[in-house]
């Protein structure tokens, strides 16, 4: 339970106070933020709720969408990537997870695209370091291409990351995102060091007509969650393990049940 890790989207019906007090009673050691929810209560209450819960901030979520290409947008987007960093080490977590975004309207170069995320990280990168956060490149599975991420694969994100040293930029291994991929095995031994934070939600059928809200509570659908985790391990993963759901139909539901929920499914599959 100590490496159990409550992504605050699984229970998006409650505010930060709800979910650093949900965890606390749970017993579960670690919460992921959302930098939106953090906001509403401010940066300094937020930190201070999870200080005072005895808990840690495993992740923050979300920076990234870095593929501009209008000078503005990309200035812009820069200077919110190093907002959330700050906002990073003042909640304690050393890890932003970067959601890198999808093709421009009206674009269809995604080698351009994911060249611009490869030299947005430069940029990011030393400002990150001094201020203790290591970004942690996402990828998210092909689906979420034209949108979300042109980065669809571990091996391309360890691509972009590998061109910076290891403490700086990491990778995040997300089950729901990686599970389809064949290569997947050999991607977890080559990232090592680099998995910078490890993610479980499922992949359940059918999806729901909004694709983003298609995740599941591990155990409900297709993904290997012991071999995956069993991978992960044998790379050197010994950091938080985050369990992130969207899902229309859990966020109905009771957060603390969801909670009681998400703890049952982790203790039957990390045992």
């Amino acid at each position: 339970m100590e490496r159990l890790s409550l992504n605050q989207k699984t229970v998006d019906q409650w505010g930060v106070r709800q979910v650093v007090d949900g965890c606390a009673r749970a017993g579960i050691g670690a919460v992921g933020l959302w930098r939106e929810p953090v906001a509403d209560i401010g940066l300094e209450k937020a930190a201070k709720l999870v200080r005072d819960a005895g808990l840690r901030v495993s992740t923050l979520c979300r920076g990234g969408f870095l593929t501009a290409a209008d000078p503005d947008a990309r200035a812009a987007a820069l200077a919110d990537n190093r907002r959330a960093i700050e906002e990073a080490a003042t909640l304690g977590t050393g890890v932003l997870v970067l959601v890198v975004g999808g093709l421009p309207a009206g674009d269809r170069d995604l080698p351009a695209a994911r060249r611009r995320v490869a030299d947005a990280v430069a940029e990011l990168a030393p400002h990150a370091q001094a201020h203790g956060v290591r970004l942690a490149l996402e990828p998210l599975h092909p689906m979420y291409c034209a949108d979300r991420a042109v980065l669809s694969t571990l091996a391309q994100a360890l691509d972009v990351a590998e061109r910076f040293p290891v403490d700086r930029v990491g990778v995040a291994v997300d089950t729901f995102h990686v599970w389809w991929d064949p290569q997947i095995d050999a991607q977890i031994a080559r990232a090592g060091a680099r998995i910078a934070t490890y993610q479980l939600a499922d992949w359940v059928l059918p999806l729901p007509a909004d694709v983003l809200l298609g995740r599941g509570y591990p155990g409900d659908g297709h993904v290997d969650f012991p071999a995956l985790t069993a991978a992960v391990g044998a790379a050197g993963y010994t950091g938080d393990v985050e369990v992130e759901i969207f899902n229309a139909d859990v966020w109905a539901q009771d957060g603390d049940e969801v909670i009681a929920t998400v703890v049952d499914r982790y203790r039957s599959l990390m045992s």
